[in-house]
């Protein structure tokens, strides 16, 4: 019999897909789980470092103006229908504290797509 399947690249082997404790959604996606054994014996699992991503990686949609009062789950929430993709805004603006990006009246704040997703020219 032939397997249809053979010599086929780009196809998901099995056992390739690493499975995630977070949601596609979280910033914590596909962030490696290390553990770390003690000299007591005591084993401690974390999640590795997040590094942040450098901001060409995303592709601008537009640009937001703080203003007094501004939130950054609210501003998240109205140009991405979702107050928990905040961080998506901080990694944009290569923020590793989100609550500074509201702190100057006037910062204009970049406001992407995903990470990697190519924008599309003059459009």
């Amino acid at each position: 019999m032939i397997d249809p399947m053979q010599g086929m690249s780009g196809v998901v082997q099995p056992g390739s897909l690493k499975a995630s404790l977070f949601p596609i959604t979280s910033r914590y996606y596909g962030v490696d789980i290390a553990t770390l054994k003690t000299p007591t014996g005591r084993q401690i699992t974390y999640l590795r470092r997040r590094f942040l991503p450098s901001p060409e990686r995303f592709a601008l949609i537009q640009e937001h103006t703080v203003t007094e009062g501004d939130r950054l789950d609210n501003i998240t929430d109205d140009y991405l229908g979702d107050p928990e993709q905040f961080w998506r805004v901080a990694d944009a603006n290569n923020a590793m504290n989100p609550s500074e990006l509201t702190e100057t009246i006037g910062r204009k704040l970049r406001i992407t797509l995903p990470e990697g997703i190519p924008g599309i020219p003059n459009a």
